[in-house]
């Protein structure tokens, strides 16, 4: 997914700061909440995007669209009850993009922005427009590339609470090849043939509920 048009590049760039941002700080926040504060010891209980970014995975969101942020420190040993708060800890971070999409759709049906879905290749022209649309894209595919059970995305951590013991204990054994596989499937872009699809079912679900959301409203 390179870009085709140099002008798109800020608008990745505002997108990236925002996705990471509060996809690390849901993480940090969410921990705190289920007894861990190593987050908030560590600084990274913050809107400020500089400590969350990652410059391997920062690097992957603007050159392909999807790829990690630094992860935010958690012990889960330190959380009151530790399935329940691996599995929400570890949601709380893709959740919290897929709000920032709804949100930004409920702006672009407000004020009848418009949604520019090739704002990753090239710019609409309109500032707004390709400031939001870029923001939802890149969020909705951070949140869902997150989700996959490959170390050390989210998802492997939500596969980790939710296991039996017995086959956790299988996994755990796979776990250190995982993340090669996930290099496979993204060098031979098998990843993006997953991704994509999902994303824009997430989207088309959040576009309507913001849709309806705004008949309401008006």
């Amino acid at each position: 997914m390179f870009f085709d048009d140099i002008t798109v590049i800020p608008y990745r760039i505002v997108a990236l700061l925002v996705a990471v941002t509060f996809h690390e700080y849901a993480h940090g926040r969410m921990a705190l909440a289920m007894g861990d504060r190593t987050a908030e010891r560590q600084g990274r209980l913050t809107l400020n995007p500089i400590p969350h970014l990652d410059p391997i995975g920062s690097l992957m969101i603007l050159l392909v669209g999807f790829g990690w942020a630094k992860p935010v420190p958690v012990n889960p040993y330190a959380f009151r009850n530790f399935r329940e708060g691996l599995l929400k800890v570890s949601l709380a971070g893709p959740f919290a993009n897929f709000i920032l999409v709804f949100v930004a759709l409920l702006v672009i049906h407000l004020f009848n922005l418009g949604l520019n879905l090739n704002v990753l290749h090239s710019s609409s022209g309109d500032v707004l427009v390709d400031t939001f649309s870029a923001i939802i894209l890149i969020n909705v595919l951070l949140g869902v590339f997150n989700l996959l059970p490959f170390p050390p995305l989210d998802g492997s951590k939500v596969l980790m609470a939710v296991l039996p013991s017995s086959l956790a204990g299988i996994y755990r054994q796979v776990e250190p090849y995982a993340p090669l596989i996930l290099i496979f499937l993204i060098v031979t872009r098998v990843l993006g043939m997953i991704i994509f699809p999902v994303a824009m079912y997430i989207l088309v679900f959040l576009d309507g509920l913001a849709y309806m959301l705004t008949g309401l409203l008006y």
